[in-house]
């Protein structure tokens, strides 16, 4: 079934096209909400809450564009209300607060798996992980994040050199980055 039949008999409150579309999608969006979301509980309920909320505007998806994107923008915005939510959100840590180094010409060992990487950007302090998610991998603008935020441009663009600095820094530790 292609995904507009699939898109359509979800809309028509068809609870198989409804299961289907979720086993087809569920595993990569739980990644988003791993990303954002440090516990696994939490990342499992923001994924439900995002599917709710996927289903409940999938009469607004007008065609234009890819719709994992479209879903993919949904879940983040519901893993950004959780945060908000629970006021674990601290995106200005004081740079007292965190040491790190800038170097250029830094590479990862090929070694290095994505779930070794998924660790060390979960290890980052919660206002990095949640702006270095946002602008390097769901690629939003530094605009689009402070938007979202509600936090300034420069804000964003510190917070995600910041953050770049921190994973070298746990590179450098784990005799990785050379």
């Amino acid at each position: 079934m292609n995904e507009d039949i699939l898109v359509k008999k979800c809309i028509e409150g068809d609870n198989r096209a409804q299961k289907k579309l979720f086993d087809l999608f569920a595993p990569k969006l739980f990644g988003v909400c791993l990303r954002y979301m440090k516990d696994h509980n939490l990342a499992q309920d923001t994924l439900q809450d995002g599917f709710v909320k996927i289903f409940t505007k999938l009469s607004d998806y007008n065609g234009k564009g890819s719709f994992e994107g479209w879903m993919r923008r949904i879940t983040v915005n519901t893993c950004l209300d959780q945060l908000r939510k629970d006021q674990k959100l601290k995106v200005n840590t004081p740079i007292d607060d965190v040491s790190f180094l800038v170097k250029d010409n830094h590479w990862i060992e090929e070694e290095l798996t994505a779930k070794d990487l998924l660790k060390l950007v979960e290890s980052l302090p919660d206002g990095y992980r949640v702006v270095f998610n946002m602008f390097a991998i769901e690629g939003y603008s530094h605009k689009e994040i402070a938007e979202q935020l509600n936090i300034s441009e420069n804000t964003s663009k510190s917070q995600f050199s910041r953050a770049k600095s921190h994973l070298r820094r746990k590179l450098i530790e784990l005799g990785i980055e050379r």
